[in-house]
């Protein structure tokens, strides 16, 4: 992977399932980045159901199911509105009307019509209509991962064209503005090398 963090053309692929609490910090960093930088972010739904629906066990702790709700809806939105409108919904569910950042996710509904969203498509959590574009767009993905992950996923595509796809990184907090950079730079320098693989702390 060549090239500056303020060189035209970079891009990020960004799954994410809608519930997660921990992914919020990085879609929020990244959004922060594509401030600063010339980058381009595309939202893509994925879904911790649908990752672990053949488990014996539940590491989500979901036995009625919940996660499969907001997963439906977001895959609603960006097959009938588009990935940026997925990116204004998700940003939604996740602040408050005065732009203070939520702890857990808030009204569906509400953050569809906060993000010009109709507040029909709530329906969809309930229903079966979007299952196959949500476990297209989830494995869209998270086929592109070799290894064992969980969301969110990210693509990061280079102005020459190359593209890396890895789990993360997951964030306990959305870094201060003085490390956005320093992370995003991190990032990138581990997505160029090849053989990097898998990181935890």
């Amino acid at each position: 992977m060549t090239g500056t963090t303020t060189e035209a053309g970079w891009s990020v692929d960004f799954w994410l399932d809608p519930a997660c609490p921990l992914t919020r910090h990085t879609a929020r960093w990244i959004a922060q980045v594509a401030d600063q930088v010339a980058l381009q972010v595309r939202w893509w739904v994925m879904s911790l159901a649908v990752l672990n629906e053949h488990r014996d066990d539940d590491p989500e702790g979901d036995p009625h199911g919940y996660l499969w709700i907001p997963a439906r809806i977001a895959a609603a939105v960006q097959t009938d509105h588009g990935h940026t409108a997925l990116g204004r919904f998700y940003a939604a569910l996740w602040t408050e009307p005065d732009g203070t950042a939520r702890e857990w996710i808030g009204d569906i509904g509400e953050a569809l019509h906060r993000s010009g969203l109709p507040t029909v498509l709530t329906e969809a959590g309930t229903a079966t209509d979007y299952d196959q574009a949500l476990r297209a767009s989830h494995h869209a993905g998270v086929d592109q991962i070799d290894t064992q992950i969980g969301t969110p996923v990210l693509a990061i595509t280079t102005p020459d064209g190359t593209q890396r796809a890895f789990f993360g990184p997951v964030l306990n907090a959305t870094p201060a503005r003085a490390d956005v950079i320093r992370l995003w730079e991190a990032t990138l320098l581990m997505a160029s090398v090849s053989t990097f693989r898998e990181l935890k702390a």
